[in-house]
């Protein structure tokens, strides 16, 4: 009987690794950018303050990360392309680090539902982006590259703008995945016949994005 259930025990272990393996794997191509913040942020000391400017970010940013992934929820449903598909759950792990943040700092804030934004300005994002991205597969990868290049010039300035470490850390790290998004569009704009100019970064930023590689962000 011991056997038996030592047996059974055994499956059941390699059963688990063999499923969290696949799990990892199956969204390597766009969601690089899986990373560990919560370990940085639950070591913060709690009498660790944040500035005003600093909470008004992150507030701003949890939206904004919300804002890409309820875009590539409608995309994805319109559409079913792999980049939606995988990416999306990626902008929730970005919205879950801000979080981390925001409970950690013990700042009030309210997710809305999908779709529903309390910044007007990515509102109209949003109304804008679902209507053009239900146009064509082209215009709906143009969208996804116009986010993650919105997303990169705001993160850069909002490390420019503080002395926070973890915030800056975490930041870096949404960068990062922002980057390989992009390139992710960006391939899949190549693969249909589109083409996407920066709007919010430099050329020359945008050019060293697609020259490099897919990153492991940590």
């Amino acid at each position: 009987m011991k056997k038996v259930i030592k047996k059974t025990v055994y499956l059941f272990v390699m059963l688990s690794f063999v499923i969290i393996i696949e799990g990892c794997s199956e969204d390597s191509n766009d969601t690089q950018d899986m990373f560990n913040n919560q370990k940085d942020i639950v070591n913060l000391d709690e009498n660790t303050t944040i500035s005003d400017e600093d909470a008004a970010a992150l507030l701003f940013m949890i939206e904004e990360e919300k804002l890409a992934r309820d875009t590539y929820e409608f995309l994805d449903k319109t559409w079913g392309l792999n980049q939606f598909a995988n990416i999306k759950r990626s902008e929730q792990t970005h919205m879950d680090a801000i979080e981390n943040l925001l409970k950690q700092h013990k700042l009030s804030y309210t997710i809305l539902p999908e779709g529903v934004f309390s910044n007007q300005e990515l509102q109209n994002h949003y109304d804008n982006f679902v209507i053009d991205g239900a146009k064509s597969v082209v215009e709906a990868l143009k969208i996804g590259a116009t986010i993650e290049d919105l997303d990169i010039k705001d993160l850069e300035n909002y490390v420019s703008l503080t002395e926070n470490n973890t915030l800056i850390n975490v930041y870096q790290s949404l960068i990062c995945g922002s980057r390989n998004h992009l390139r992710s569009f960006i391939h899949g704009l190549d693969l249909n016949g589109g083409t996407y100019t920066p709007q919010f970064i430099t050329q020359n930023t945008f050019d060293a994005i697609l020259s490099g590689s897919q990153e492991q962000c940590n």
